[in-house]
């Protein structure tokens, strides 16, 4: 890690979630034969030395194509993947290799909200009673305090009246009910931290929006803390405050959402970007989209990994790996062309 780098991770007091050199490689899986004849282990380098933080109230979103690492990098956070290497602290407590009951604990402030909640969720189990699991599991209560609790998280996420939905299933409510539900098993135990894996990707197109004013509402009601994972920037634009590039396991550019979309500094950046599709026919891309596709992260190419599908590429980039620099007061980006 560059010193600038680490110059931009040593205050950890108003960060909830500070996440440090982080890595998460899954051994490829091979027949007996040749696992006797190989003569190296490969691996999937599904992240590979991502660093940020998240500060408290704070709504940070990660963005990138499919396999770039984003939901990996959500599990690892919420623990559910052991890491290969790296720190993960939160509320500067290091929960890297966190186990038993001290991660039971833990599981109370920090909730996830899956991409499909119809698959998310047990189709054998009522709406409430699958809401009220968490809250049965982490807060001794009595079953009339628990439905009370669970009925008013419900009317909060705007399942109403939830005395009738409560005994309900899944397969009938909407699908954007069925993702309200999902939000209210997810602050039922009143959590510090949600991970939001493509929290709105399977809604219909007429429900996002109520859907992300609804998030931004929670947020402030609960003083919750969002890690977002979206590929989906024009989406990001309306609930991040800040957003990270992922591509092929690693962070190209991270910074506050006016300067990511105000001024972006990487080229696979601008590429997202510019796939942003605007409601005007007239208007056409200035910038070139990159060629091919995502590389093989088994087999990742040397420098800049970005470098094989970049329009603007160098000799240095394919030697090199371009650290992650700060150019503007909380901006950073890995770029040999970024300044």
């Amino acid at each position: 890690m560059t010193k600038s780098t680490e110059s931009s991770f040593n205050n950890k007091s108003d960060a909830l979630v500070q996440v440090t050199d982080l890595k998460k490689w899954f051994p490829v899986q091979k027949g007996w034969l040749e696992q006797k004849l190989a003569k190296r282990t490969d691996n999937v380098r599904a992240v590979d030395g991502v660093s940020f933080k998240i500060k408290h109230g704070e709504v940070l979103g990660l963005a990138g194509e499919s396999g770039s690492g984003k939901t990996t990098i959500g599990r690892l956070v919420l623990r559910l993947l052991e890491p290969t290497e790296g720190q993960i602290l939160f509320d500067n407590e290091d929960i890297t290799h966190l186990k038993g009951e001290p991660l039971r604990l833990l599981r109370r402030r920090m909730q996830v909200v899956f991409q499909d909640p119809f698959a998310s969720m047990n189709p054998r189990m009522s709406i409430g009673d699958q809401i009220a699991h968490p809250h049965q599991i982490h807060i001794n209560n009595t079953p009339a305090e628990r439905r009370s609790a669970v009925e008013e998280i419900m009317e909060h996420v705007g399942l109403t009246p939830a005395n009738q939905i409560y005994d309900k299933y899944p397969h009938q409510l909407s699908g954007g009910m069925r993702q309200r539900a999902v939000l209210a098993r997810a602050l039922v135990t009143h959590p510090s931290l949600i991970v939001a894996d493509e929290p709105i990707a399977m809604a219909d197109v007429s429900v996002r929006a109520s859907l992300l004013e609804l998030m931004v509402r929670l947020k402030n009601e609960f003083d919750l803390t969002y890690l977002f994972i979206t590929h989906d920037l024009a989406t990001a634009k309306y609930i991040c405050d800040r957003i990270g590039i992922l591509y092929l396991g690693t962070l190209v550019e991270i910074g506050d959402l006016t300067e990511i979309y105000g001024n972006p500094l990487h080229p696979y950046t601008q590429a997202l970007l510019e796939a942003v599709p605007v409601p005007d026919p007239k208007l056409r891309r200035t910038v070139a989209m990159p060629k091919g596709e995502i590389p093989n992260p088994i087999n990742p190419p040397s420098g800049c990994r970005f470098h094989p599908r970049c329009p603007i590429v160098i000799d240095k980039c394919s030697q090199d790996i371009p650290p992650l620099v700060e150019i503007r007061p909380g901006h950073r980006v890995a770029c040999w062309l970024a300044k």
